[in-house]
């Protein structure tokens, strides 16, 4: 059976239902095998810089039409213009210029058919000196645009003549800092674990339109060079490295696959067993 699978794997891989990806010169990751399909049009929020690129990167090599949405207008304007993505400036705090954004790409396109909702901030400061804005802005950014994007999602869909027959997915991008804290990140933690919450609520009023809602909360990912960790770094991780943005892009673009509409409403951790290791000091 094993040589079967093996085989058939290399059948698709011939008639091109799978490519190899290239190794990349940033993280070093290793080659492997991911899934392409007829092309998608999917928008991610903080989609320049960070996790966002490698998702954004990773569904365009799989041949979707990306729009990123990102308040870094000039590694926007760096991906259109290098990398053919569609970009639109906005702060995703501001719910004006988060719809104005929504707005052009739906009118665009006429509809979309993944969103991401990768956007994020951290901030780390005693509680007792952390001035309440703060907090604000953590939920304004890291969790009140996942619920805008799918309110006008839906409003948009409402008013469709004809259903889109892919339906949809809708991916929100979490951390296993909901499941696990340290001092002084109040509203990153509370932000996140809203994600978490918001997940299933949406996977329930999306459900109209058969789009699935999935997050995934990463845990240590590190975007830089490899060579800025240490051994110890790597070693408390149970899978003995840790993370790079791959690793989140490879999930995202898994859950988005035509055939994977049962998988809904889940909190996926990528964080190499950190969240399921006890640890006592």
């Amino acid at each position: 059976m094993a040589d079967n699978y093996l085989e058939r794997r290399m059948d698709d891989l011939r008639q091109g239902r799978l490519q190899k990806s290239s190794a990349s010169p940033r993280t070093g990751a290793a080659p492997g095998l991911f899934g392409k399909y007829p092309p998608r049009r999917v928008v991610v929020t903080g989609g320049a810089n960070g996790i966002g690129l490698e998702i954004t990167r990773t569904f365009l090599r799989a041949g979707c039409k990306v729009a990123v949405i990102d308040i870094d207008a000039e590694a926007g304007q760096r991906l259109a213009s290098g990398e053919g993505v569609r970009f639109c400036h906005a702060d995703v705090a501001d719910p004006e210029a988060l719809e104005q954004a929504l707005d052009s790409l739906f009118y665009a396109w006429r509809d979309v058919d993944i969103i991401v909702s990768n956007a994020g901030i951290f901030r780390q400061a005693p509680l007792e000196s952390d001035p309440v804005g703060e907090f604000d802005r953590a939920v304004d950014v890291n969790l009140r645009p996942a619920y805008l994007m799918a309110r006008w999602w839906a409003k948009w869909r409402r008013e469709l003549p004809y259903p889109n027959p892919y339906g949809g997915r809708m991916v929100l991008i979490g951390s296993t800092r909901h499941l696990q804290s340290e001092s002084g990140t109040e509203g990153y933690t509370a932000s996140k674990g809203g994600i978490a919450a918001l997940t299933h609520a949406l996977m329930m009023s999306l459900a109209e339109w058969h789009i699935t809602v999935n997050c995934i909360s990463p845990g240590w990912i590190h975007s830089g060079d490899e060579s800025e960790l240490s051994e110890a770094d790597a070693r408390q991780h149970p899978s003995g490295r840790v993370g790079r943005p791959s690793d989140v892009a490879r999930l995202a673009l898994f859950l988005t696959l035509p055939d994977n509409d049962f998988i809904n409403g889940a909190d996926i951790p990528v964080d190499g067993g950190m969240t399921r290791r006890m640890i006592y000091i």
